[in-house]
């Protein structure tokens, strides 16, 4: 089957958010364009990751000479979104994500996939093809993008302390810090 491409090209929102306590919080990336909302599943990793890279992105792009884009050194006052995530049905768990710059419409490129639940291998043919297959394809206008980035960050910082020894979180019930018994 053809893959079937969740596309926002300039959204009304896009952000990631959280959902449970810290400690056993599942990350989603929401985007909604209209009354069209998709929300897929992150690893805390994988967000944080996503916006330190749009973060260099768009800070190499200030620094490049002769830069016809407008790019903000921070997030923009009227772009701030601080509310929770909408209603959240998951689309999919996210595995593979690319990040790009499309320099045609001064716009980052964000594509997430979702893992395989399936080793490729094991697949006959037949089945490959009944697969349906998913992706998420987000443009980002660069003020949008070093928004999202921010809140990214936001989020991904309000987890469970680390523990300044090992770096491993510290729960409210305590920790046990392997590093201060070697």
């Amino acid at each position: 089957m053809p893959t079937r491409v969740h596309e926002f090209d300039w959204p009304d929102r896009a952000v990631v958010g959280t959902i449970g306590p810290p400690g056993a919080r599942t990350f989603y990336l929401q985007v909604r364009s209209g009354k069209q909302l998709v929300s897929v599943a992150l690893e805390k990793q994988q967000s944080a990751l996503l916006a330190e890279k749009i973060d260099e992105i768009l800070d190499q792009l200030i620094s490049v000479e002769g830069n016809r884009f407008s790019v903000p050194t921070s997030t923009p006052v009227e772009l701030v979104d601080n509310d929770q995530l909408e209603t959240v049905e998951e689309h999919f768990r996210t595995g593979a994500m690319s990040l790009g710059w499309d320099p045609t419409t001064a716009q980052v490129v964000i594509e997430a996939y979702p893992i395989s639940d399936v080793d490729d291998d094991d697949e006959s043919p037949e089945e490959d093809d009944a697969r349906d297959t998913e992706m998420l394809l987000i443009r980002l206008p660069v003020g949008t993008a070093r928004a999202f980035a921010k809140r990214t960050l936001e989020v991904v910082g309000a987890g469970r302390p680390a523990c300044p020894i090992c770096g491993y979180p510290v729960d409210a019930d305590g920790h046990t810090c392997t590093a201060a018994e070697g």
